[in-house]
């Protein structure tokens, strides 16, 4: 179980760097738009269109490492009322909920992709972007976030039985921000 656990942990890390890279090369972009306006007068035309599809991306491949690192908004009023084994039974069925959430998410941001592939559904933009590409990590990215709920869930298994050794796990704290 420990493997499965810190093996989706890895996963969920990979997706967050990229998610990294991605990011520094939408602000390259959005860098170069304003120097080729600034100093050519001119514009790259791809701007807009590229930097949008790299938000979506790179927003859904860091879904999972947000969750590991405990970093998505959640309510936490009802389980500040719950302590010890309660408050991780809690949490493992909130994880339950969130996988069965990913069920659906991979279906439809699947069957989104799978029409572009089927259609060769094209941009309007000036470069005919074949839409299938930026729309094939909308499901690769719901795929790591369920991974990643059921390495959640697992943890909290592992809590439960006391037997955390090698895996890392973040605790909730009372902590405004965190």
């Amino acid at each position: 179980m420990k493997t499965v656990i810190n093996a989706i942990d890895r996963i969920s890390g990979f997706g967050g760097w990229t998610a990294g890279v991605l990011m520094v090369v939408a602000l390259l972009i959005g860098v170069s738009e304003i120097f080729t306006r600034y100093v050519f007068g001119k514009t790259l035309y791809i701007a807009d269109e590229y930097s949008g599809y790299l938000m979506a991306m790179l927003t859904f491949l860091g879904l999972a490492y947000t969750l590991r690192e405990r970093g998505h908004i959640r309510m936490m009023f009802l389980v500040h009322f719950l302590k010890g084994r309660r408050r991780v039974i809690f949490n493992m069925v909130c994880m339950c909920v969130g996988f069965v959430f990913c069920i659906g998410l991979i279906r439809f941001t699947g069957e989104f992709f799978w029409d572009s592939v089927v259609n060769r559904t094209q941009s309007m933009q000036i470069t005919e972007t074949y839409l299938a590409i930026p729309q094939a990590f909308l499901p690769v990215g719901s795929f790591f976030l369920l991974l990643q709920f059921l390495s959640e869930f697992l943890k909290g298994f592992a809590l439960l039985k006391q037997d955390t050794e090698g895996l890392r796990i973040l605790e909730e704290t009372d902590e405004l921000g965190r």
